[in-house]
């Protein structure tokens, strides 16, 4: 039987988390997703690394959603993944960089129905899994800043993309929403 280990890429850093590799697991997750002590039980954390700086995060999130190997993730997983490659599956979020990281670190990597459900719980329950974060707000800033940052990245670096002219011409109506109250201010 082979151990499912999941990767979870937070705003803070990357976490590993362990549980039963048999899909028969299925309706016990669903189940305790919602509920912290039941999903504790299913799912057992490993380990955590985090981000050094915010430039990183964005960084290496940038990466992980164009499905590209990022060092970081890279050294990561060579240190946190059991040695017995072949026994054990990554559960990840996206096909891309399960195969990247299929291709480079000889892992074999899945996006099953059950690591979505896996995903769900961790992301719900984060804050209590993982060392460091009681404080839910502390998490949720983070995610908040991250999800600014990349937002406004993905903004700037695709000027091509139809919407990008929705956001220039919102801009430019609020420009000139500004530019009539200040003449009208001055005829006045």
């Amino acid at each position: 039987m082979s151990n499912l280990y999941v990767l979870h890429e937070h705003a803070a850093g990357y976490s590993l988390f362990m549980a039963d590799g048999s899909e028969e697991i299925l309706p016990q997750v669903e189940e305790s997703a919602s509920k912290f002590k039941k999903f504790k039980a299913i799912c057992q954390f490993v380990a955590f690394q985090p981000f050094k700086t915010g430039r990183d995060a964005l960084e290496n999130m940038n990466c992980v959603s164009e499905g590209i190997l990022h060092s970081h993730l890279e050294e990561f997983l060579e240190n946190a993944f059991p040695k017995k490659k072949k026994k054990n599956i990554l559960g990840v979020a996206e096909p891309k960089i399960g195969s990247a990281i299929s291709e480079k670190l000889g892992i074999n990597c899945t996006t099953s129905q059950v690591v979505s459900e896996l995903l769900r719980g961790i992301r719900n329950h984060f804050h209590k899994l993982v060392e460091g974060f009681e404080d839910e707000n502390a998490a949720n800033k983070a995610l908040l800043g991250l999800g600014h940052s990349y937002s406004r990245a993905r903004v700037k670096f695709n000027v091509s993309r139809i919407d990008n002219m929705i956001i220039q011409s919102i801009s430019l109506v609020d420009q000139l929403d500004k530019d009539i109250n200040t003449f009208s201010m001055r005829v006045r």
